[in-house]
């Protein structure tokens, strides 16, 4: 692919687009809480973890004496929120659990559980993404252990494109406009790809755009269309590298740090009075082709568009049965051995 005088243009005319079809997983945290008076320090030992660690074999079990009535919150526009806590969902309904799921921004749903009004926060980006939020609500809430340790902001390129490292930007920005798309204004994702990828590589004279992930995922559509090379803020798990010839660079000199660890959480007193729901979510386990091939039938244009997460899981369920007799077996984990 090559670029144009006018790719510029193109991308920012993408970016700034409000009603494309694709709609994704925005990191944005511009709601994370500001102020941590009154939170407290939490032990943040969370790379030791590894997922569905402590699982159980429940395979013919069903709950004893506890409440059958869950609620777990997923968050606006997160794409991993919305498939854990659906899929989740879909778990416990299997084992005779009456399930609503709530949607909320990300401060809302922390706040929720921990004052103990909802009871599962589905998915936690730790140990960076929402290590704020955990610094206020940890202590009123209860990890109920990871389930994913892929997960990783990246600068993804359209495959055939030059660069093969983030080094490789500084020489080559013709190739992509000196242009990188970015999305959400206040993002984690895009706080680190200012303060720390673009000094760190040398990328002062490029620009980061500033959108929105549905708008990002326009501009990749629309540079993949055109034949055009393309630079974008990126994660997994990510349901767009199913949907597009997307790869990451290599984060040669590390700036985006280490890969990051999904935590489930809920509230203070869940363990103890359900106890079997519990292990259920200690079973949970999951490998980013699972997840990615899980959301791209949620979100594609092809499958679900994003518009029906309840079904999407039910197809993928119905097409994955052995995903979910491991996961009462409790050997998910063993994915990670």
């Amino acid at each position: 692919m090559t670029t144009t005088r006018g790719t510029r243009s193109t991308l920012l005319a993408a970016a700034a687009a409000a009603t494309l079809f694709l709609s994704a997983c925005g990191a944005t945290e511009a709601d994370a809480p500001q102020d941590e008076a009154g939170g407290a320090e939490v032990d943040q030992s969370w790379a030791d973890c590894v997922p569905g660690e402590g699982s159980e074999d429940l395979t013919g079990q069903e709950p004893g004496d506890e409440e059958m009535s869950l609620t777990l919150v997923e968050f606006n526009g997160w794409d991993d929120t919305v498939a854990s806590s659906r899929l989740t969902a879909h778990m416990l309904t299997e084992f005779g659990y009456d399930v609503t799921v709530q949607s909320f921004e990300p401060a809302a749903g922390f706040t929720g559980v921990a004052e103990g009004d909802i009871d599962i926060l589905a998915s936690t980006m730790l140990p960076n993404t929402h290590a704020d939020y955990i610094d206020q609500y940890g202590e009123k809430m209860e990890s109920q252990s990871c389930w994913f340790n892929e997960a990783r902001n990246t600068i993804a390129v359209n495959e055939d494109s030059p660069a093969q490292t983030l080094s490789d930007l500084a020489e080559m920005g013709e190739d992509y406009d000196t242009t990188i798309v970015g999305i959400e204004p206040g993002a984690g994702l895009m706080r680190l790809t200012q303060d720390s990828v673009i000094p760190t590589y040398g990328l002062d004279d490029w620009e980061l755009i500033e959108s929105s992930t549905p708008a990002m995922l326009g501009a990749v559509q629309s540079a993949v269309e055109n034949e055009e090379n393309i630079a974008v803020t990126m994660w997994h798990p990510h349901w767009a590298y199913e949907a597009f010839p997307l790869r990451d660079l290599e984060d040669d000199q590390n700036a985006f740090g280490e890969d990051e660890l999904f935590y489930q959480f809920s509230r203070t007193g869940f363990t103890e009075e359900n106890p079997f729901a519990s292990k259920i979510l200690h079973n949970f386990a999951m490998k980013n082709d699972q997840m990615a091939d899980l959301q791209y039938v949620m979100n594609s244009e092809e499958h679900y568009g994003g518009e029906d997460p309840e079904a999407a899981v039910t197809e993928w369920a119905e097409d994955n049965p052995e995903f979910f007799e491991d996961w009462a077996a409790g050997t998910l984990t063993d994915q990670f051995a």
